[in-house]
């Protein structure tokens, strides 16, 4: 699954650490979910996509 995690992160000047903590997960779940290796579950996906303020369509796509 693609997903625009990195580049959102980026545009928002947010480190990995920052996100994850934000997330309440791991900076190497954030890490493995912005190289592909991990697709996260749909209630993550969700806070994903709510965080900045998109989508979910607009964050992951198959």
């Amino acid at each position: 699954m693609r997903n625009r995690v990195r580049a959102l992160r980026q545009e928002n000047g947010w480190s990995q650490a920052d996100l994850a903590a934000r997330l309440d997960v791991s900076r190497q779940t954030v890490i493995s979910i912005e190289t592909g290796k991990y697709d996260p579950s749909l209630p993550l996906a969700f806070a994903i996509a709510r965080l900045f303020g998109k989508k979910v369509e607009d964050v992951f796509e198959a």
